[in-house]
């Protein structure tokens, strides 16, 4: 297997994270975002969302969208479990991996992507081009204040995201988090637990990746 990736996004690191905690190992092939590599023909061959990361299998078959990968390397690799252990918590971990998702990493993306100069007439990822709309950033930073007051809260009781295990809530979360610095905004100095689980996660070796 290869894993199309770019080190320097967010989208991708959640995968290596994964890949990480599995103790997986597969080759890296790097596309550079800054210099629009995804953009071109020889990419959308690949994958024509043109988006990292991509998962390319043995046999030539392409996986696209993290949790479509995620899924995929959970059944070949159960241990450790990442996504679950029965039916309930597996509902549960991907219940709130999706808030860390449409909470907190969609919301820093919707500032970036709607101020950045560089992302001028690229306010969405894709193959498409679509103006910058400086009203969803301001929505955007709105979003990403009530992710920091809903982590906080969800982590009064504990030890991770989505209760005493680590999960992939815990890495879509720990990359909303660190995404967040793009933006210039940070965990607000009264969320204690926040502050905790943040320490806590960023020492594991998989956040080095």
């Amino acid at each position: 297997m290869k894993l199309y990736d770019c080190t320097t996004a967010p989208s991708p690191r959640r995968v290596r994270m994964f890949l990480a905690e599995k103790g997986i190992s597969v080759q890296s092939v790097e596309v550079d975002l800054s210099k629009g590599e995804h953009l071109t023909p020889a990419f959308q061959a690949v994958n024509p969302w043109c988006t990292v990361p991509v998962l390319e299998l043995d046999d030539g078959s392409r996986i696209a969208e993290t949790t479509a990968i995620w899924r995929f390397l959970e059944e070949l690799y159960p241990e450790p479990p990442l996504m679950g252990i029965d039916a309930k918590d597996k509902a549960i971990v991907a219940m709130w991996e999706r808030r860390m998702e449409f909470d907190g990493f969609l919301p820093v993306a919707e500032v970036l992507r709607n101020t950045s100069p560089r992302l001028k007439g690229r306010a969405l990822t894709g193959k498409a081009n679509y103006d910058q709309i400086p009203a969803l950033a301001e929505r955007g930073r709105a979003r990403v204040q009530r992710f920091f007051t809903v982590l906080e809260e969800q982590l009064a009781g504990n030890d991770f995201v989505a209760g005493p295990r680590y999960t992939i809530a815990d890495i879509t979360a720990l990359c909303a988090v660190d995404f967040a610095a793009w933006i210039k905004t940070s965990i607000p100095d009264d969320h204690e637990n926040v502050k905790r689980w943040h320490q806590a996660v960023s020492v594991r070796p998989s956040a080095k990746v």
